[in-house]
């Protein structure tokens, strides 16, 4: 399992080690251990940025993913899955918001964004995001026991 981590973001730092351990645990879980993936962690101007190219909106989001494969991946789920962009600052501030410290919610815009890698997609359906959203409570609950989001959460 191969995750590149850069981190572009001087807002706080963060624990690159305690980061890729969690999403080990997570691509594990999900049968992704030969997978490759990559994440950039940056501050709300450089996702504004990338917000604003790939999506057309000009704003900062929490997190973005830029699936390898249309649709799900080949499986087994082996070689690059994508690569996943979180913005620091805005999940600081719902770190607050979601009742979690900033790792966690980290963890949890990673975990939504792995599954969107996967070809998971709470846009496409209102059953669709309830899938997702117990998926990514179930991947969460199994990295930090016990540990789950307000239900203010949309994740």
């Amino acid at each position: 399992m191969d995750i590149q981590l850069r981190n572009d973001q001087k807002y706080c730092p963060v624990g690159a080690r305690e980061l890729k351990k969690h999403l080990r645990s997570v691509l594990r879980e999900l049968e992704c251990g030969g997978s490759e993936i990559s994440i950039l962690l940056v501050d709300d101007a450089g996702i504004r940025e990338l917000n604003r190219r790939f999506r057309k909106l000009n704003k900062p989001t929490d997190v973005l993913s830029f699936p390898q494969y249309e649709g799900a991946p080949p499986s087994p789920s082996t070689g690059p899955l994508g690569d996943i962009v979180v913005s620091i600052e805005t999940a600081d501030r719902q770190a607050r918001e979601h009742g979690l410290s900033l790792i966690e919610e980290i963890v949890l815009l990673l975990i939504h964004g792995v599954l969107h890698l996967l070809g998971y997609d709470h846009e496409r359906s209102k059953k669709e995001e309830l899938e997702m959203k117990e998926k990514t409570r179930t991947l969460f609950d199994m990295v930090f026991p016990g540990r789950l989001p307000s239900h203010s959460c949309p994740y």
